[in-house]
């Protein structure tokens, strides 16, 4: 479950999953998808919380009558998918009652201060701002007034910009804040990503980082999390091929499985930056490393030169290391062939 200290520690990645629109407006499909995300471990699934009237002008409707984008699958006009994929108030409290059902956080992106209020009603743990919403100030003032901890995507954002609604968040009331680089392809060149953006920003703002993903497939997430992204927010589908909008660049269930066990793992192997040496590591120089023998027979009273040394397992005995305060002692002990050297064998 989501909570905000665990997630800026870094003790395990928050893993996301994005269904967004990919109900398609359907509410058994919404269902499936949760309870798919869900049994591959995602922490999370999100949603996005606009009507017909709270996001597109009737001027962005009129523009766009008709889709001739086949590759996306899209049908009619901008308004008719608007009015299908749309989710209803009845449907965000039907859908939040099924994710507490099965033990997964629900949370959604909101267009509009209404949209924020039915989520604060709904019980969201936390409010998502769009990244084509990250110059808009007054939304952000608004979700900030809620008092809940705010993940921000900053795809299409400069610097400047993205300082700017820190700043704004802030001035608002809000300091539990997650930011998550993101690039608004889908999907994007692997070039474009950058992925040492992610350090960056947590440095530049001192505050934790995640990332939003639209690439394809599961490396470039688990790279993330290997770079510090505490959060991962991907799109979720279980099949690709669906007709939607947002398919095609989606993770399938068994991509979000690889993300989702990367998370359970990553952070812990990334550990600190101290040099350790672990008691099993010390243990097993015993058996790995060398110790000083001797080269062939040697007589006591011998004196010990470089050549008459090798060094072989096991690491039980004098170092190799140390084989130059040897040279010149003299031997108080007959050695064999092989035998391992004691520092009791000299005078």
């Amino acid at each position: 479950m989501f909570d905000f200290d665990t997630i800026a520690n870094k003790r395990k990645t928050y893993v996301i999953a994005e269904i967004g629109a990919n109900h398609n407006g359907n509410m058994k499909l919404a269902r499936e998808l949760i309870l798919s995300a869900k049994n591959c471990g995602a922490d999370a699934v999100k949603f996005q919380s606009w009507s017909k009237t709270s996001l597109f002008s009737q001027h962005e409707y009129d523009q766009n009558t008709v889709y001739t984008d086949s590759k996306k699958k899209h049908f009619g006009s901008l308004e008719e998918m608007v009015e299908k994929y749309c989710l209803t108030s009845e449907q965000h409290y039907e859908l939040k009652a099924y994710c507490d059902e099965i033990g997964v956080d629900f949370c959604s992106s909101p267009f509009s201060n209404e949209e924020v209020d039915l989520l604060e009603h709904v019980g969201v743990p936390f409010y998502k701002i769009a990244s084509c919403d990250i110059n808009n100030w007054s939304l952000l003032r608004y979700v900030a007034s809620k008092k809940k901890p705010i993940i921000v995507s900053t795809g299409m954002s400069d610097l400047a910009e993205v300082s700017d609604a820190v700043r704004i968040l802030e001035e608002a009331g809000a300091h539990q804040i997650i930011l998550l680089h993101c690039i608004a392809i889908y999907p994007p060149k692997n070039e474009d990503i950058h992925l040492n953006n992610i350090p960056m920003l947590a440095q530049s703002f001192n505050y934790p980082v995640g990332f939003s993903d639209h690439s394809i497939g599961s490396v470039v997430p688990l790279a993330a999390m290997a770079v510090g992204a505490v959060v991962i927010e991907k799109h979720f589908t279980l099949d690709k091929g669906m007709e939607g909008w947002d398919h095609e660049i989606s993770a399938d269930p068994a991509e979000l499985k690889e993300i989702c066990a990367g998370a359970n793992i990553i952070h812990t192997v990334m550990g600190g930056t101290a040099r350790v040496v672990t008691d099993a590591e010390i243990e097993k120089r015993k058996k790995f490393r060398r110790s000083i023998v001797s080269k062939r027979p040697l007589k006591a009273g011998h004196v010990l030169t470089e050549d008459d040394m090798d060094y072989k397992r096991p690491g039980t005995h004098i170092s190799p290391n140390l084989a130059e305060f040897l040279v010149g002692r003299t031997l108080k002990n007959d050695l064999g062939y092989d035998q391992l050297v004691c520092w009791s064998d000299l005078v």
